[in-house]
């Protein structure tokens, strides 16, 4: 998947601000189930948000990296505990449409 050029992240910043986390890790960690659901909601919404309530910054960041790698999304912001993803589903019947390059 090409990378998301800084306009576009900029925009996509801006859409991401007002989302709920649709998805929670805790004290379980990267499980596959976490996986598959964040998976299953940037195939559905394609621009999400999740929550990480686990460990320091520094372990934070490592499960982002994570999930970034095992999911094929870009991360667009980290804000504390917060991280925004973005995965593009050309399958989808109204795909998100960023703004040209």
């Amino acid at each position: 998947m090409p990378s998301i050029t800084p306009k576009q992240r900029h925009w996509l910043k801006q859409q991401a601000h007002h989302l709920k986390p649709v998805v929670m890790l805790g004290q379980h960690g990267l499980t596959e189930a976490v996986l598959r659901e964040i998976r299953i909601a940037l195939d559905h919404h394609e621009l999400i948000k999740v929550k990480i309530s686990a460990g320091d910054r520094a372990e934070r960041d490592q499960l982002i990296t994570a999930i970034t790698e095992e999911t094929g999304a870009e991360l667009v912001q980290r804000v504390g505990n917060a991280a925004s993803l973005y995965r593009h589903n050309p399958d989808k019947a109204e795909p998100f449409r960023l703004p040209a390059i």
